[in-house]
This record gives structure tokens, sequence and C-alpha cells, in this order.
């Protein structure tokens, strides 16, 4: 029987819009209104569709095209090292083809059990440092705690709050001041059976991370996320204050550039939480990273930021990764792709149970951009 071969290579950058302006980080300036996916669509010789995130270059779909999709995506280890460009798209095939969600085919692949429904926590990313044209901290705060409210209202039950200020965009003693202003305001707005995580994007050194921690005790917080660049000699004083002090806040990180060392981390009890980008690490790498942070009794929590597509695709790890932490909720409107059946019940992401990712795309605007700003092979 002849196998089927990849046939048809499309891509093409979307355009979408969150609800809000999301302001600075501790090191960058404005992330802006605006999120930009990259799309590829991926058809076989049989007629099959397969659609996901991709940043592969135009040099990457030629190597691809006309190949066999057993040399693509392997079912018992999922996208192969040639196919890996194109990994999410190709996982939506296979599911396609299998007639059931990315989530199940994974589980499979995994050796777990398939849920019946799926259903995963998540937290609300938005809340970004957007009160530096506010003078007054009790002001600062304030907004901060409307954004989250909102948030709750989407029905979010999860937070995580930008902070490191003083690394940066204010002076340090003041920006300090107002982090903790602002951790204590959204505790205050969000209630306290709610988590509230904060990322400081590398903004501290150690000591200013233990005062932070230290005076919001109170506000018990799930996790910190990146507090300063990898360094296993301060993570290991971070991790015995904390002990000393009584304070069981988790330590995250593995978001920027993805440091094998933090593994080794994980396995030490140093790092409790790894977050590598699902889409620069890859959905088939994370599916084996997620079981060997399993056995290492590590939390997974992939990073997607600004790709919008990282909502639906993050998810369907859950189902084959024991510890899975939280999915990154970064909310965001992209004409052209339609996640039919996602929302936001109680803090958990809902996944519809339809073949594939379970998103789809709309031809006309899908097209449109190929011509606009993509590629399409042959």
């Amino acid at each position: 029987m002849t196998q089927p071969t990849l046939r048809r290579v499309e891509w093409a950058r979307l355009e979408g819009q969150r609800p809000r302006h999301a302001g600075r980080n501790a090191r960058l300036d404005n992330h802006g209104t605006t999120v930009r996916p990259g799309i590829a669509r991926l058809t076989t010789s049989d007629g099959h569709i397969g659609i996901g995130f991709s940043r592969a270059p135009r040099t990457a779909a030629e190597q691809i095209l006309g190949q066999p999709l057993a040399a693509l995506f392997d079912p018992d280890a999922g996208a192969t090292a040639l196919g890996q460009p194109f990994d999410c798209a190709l996982w939506d095939l296979a599911a396609k083809q299998a007639g059931k969600p990315v989530y199940a085919l994974a589980a499979e692949m995994m050796s777990k059990a398939v849920p019946a429904a799926l259903r995963v926590p998540c937290y609300d990313t938005s809340l970004y440092i957007d009160d530096l044209h506010l003078a007054e901290e009790q002001a600062a705060a304030a907004l901060i705690a409307q954004e989250a409210q909102t948030g709750w209202e989407q029905g979010h039950r999860a937070f995580k709050v930008k902070v490191g200020r003083g690394s940066r965009h204010m002076e340090l003693e003041a920006g300090t001041r107002r982090d903790i202003a602002v951790i204590r305001a959204v505790r205050a707005a969000v209630g306290p059976d709610a988590t509230l995580m904060i990322d400081a994007n590398n903004g501290y050194n150690l000591n200013l991370t233990k005062r932070v921690l230290a005076e919001t005790a109170e506000c018990r917080l799930h996790w910190v996320e990146e507090p300063f660049h990898e360094d296993r000699v301060l993570y290991d004083d971070l991790r015995a204050w904390m002990q000393v002090a009584g304070i069981q806040t988790l330590i995250a990180d593995g978001e920027g550039d993805a440091s094998p060392s933090l593994l080794a981390w994980a396995e030490a009890g140093v790092i409790d939480v790894v977050q590598y980008d699902i889409f620069s690490y890859g959905f088939t790498p994370w599916l084996h990273l997620g079981q060997r942070l399993d056995g290492l009794h590590a939390q997974s929590a992939p990073h997607h930021y600004g790709a919008h597509v990282g909502n639906y695709v993050a998810p369907h790890l859950a189902a084959a990764i024991g510890r899975f932490g939280f999915v990154e909720w970064d909310e965001a409107a992209t004409p052209g792709l339609i996640p039919s059946g996602y929302r936001i019940d109680e803090g958990q992401v809902v996944v519809p149970d339809r073949p594939g990712f379970g998103f789809d795309l709309d031809e006309v605007v899908f097209e449109r951009a190929v011509d606009e700003n993509g590629y399409r092979l042959p």
C-alpha cells in the first residue's frame, strides 16, 4: 500500500488583538495589544489536513514537501527531527487521521489513561507593569488589582503578576515598594483562595527576592518565577532561606534560555517548576520532558506568551503529564483562527474533544495572509 506523502505546505502570520494593552515587564518595554501567531497548514496526498503554530521558514517547508508522513511523524514518539519545525501541525494531522483529540493521542503515546473530558488549570498572564504613568503607589496598586478583578470575572482563579519595577523602569526602592503594594492589592482583590504567582523576569537579585517574599508572606504566593538569572549558588541560598523562614513558595524558571541545568536542579530539589517555551522547545519534546519531570516530582508549566495559539496547544499536554501545573492563558482574538469549544470556567481551560487540537482556520482570512506575508508550496 502506498504511503501518503505531504503534498502541500502553506504558512502565514495572522494578526490578532488582546482585549487590553499589555505593559512592561522588568526587562522589556510595552508589549502592546497585538499578537502575531505563525500558522502552518499541511495537506497530504490523501487529502488530510493538519494546522498548527509554526515559525518554520520556506526552506524548512521545502525539505518536508513530498516526504512520506512516516518520515515526519512517528506514532510512538511524535514529530521526527525532520518534521520538528512543523511539530504542532503534524500532531493535529495525526490526531485528525485517528479521529481523536491531540490529548488522547498524546496520553496513549505516553501510556496514560485517556480522560473522558479534559479540564486543565490555567492562570491569567495579563497582569503586566501597566501603572508607570501613575505617580501614587496606592493608585498603581489599585489599577493592577482592577485588572485582576476583570480576570476573575472572565473565569480565572489563578493570576501571575509581573514584578521588578525597580530593575529598569523605576528607582530601585520605589519600584520594590510598589511591587509589594501591587501583590498585596491583587491578593485582596481576588480573595484568599485564588492562586497568586509573581514573575520578575530576572529583574531581582537574591536579596530583593528574599525581601519581596518576606514582605508578602501573608499573600501565600504559589511561585516566584525567574527572580534572577539561573544561578545554582543563589538558588541554593534562596531555598535554604525559604525553609528557615517557613515560606513554601515554589521556584519556577526556564522560560528564557531553556537551560538544561534546570533539569539537574529539579532533580536536586532546587527548582520546582520548569517552564520551557512550548513552541521554541516543541510539543513533542515537552511530552518526553514532562515524563522526566514527573519522575523528578517537578511540575511542568510551559510558557507561550505572545503566540495566542498556545492557549489551545498547552492544555493537551496535561493528559500525558502527571504533574502538569498550569496553562498560561494569554487572552486574544485573532481573525482567521477559530478556537471552537475552548473556554475558561472556574480557573480551568475546558478543552473540546474534537479531533486534532480543535481549532480551525477561516479559509478566506488565511489564504489572504498567505498571499500577503507567507508562502505556499508547491
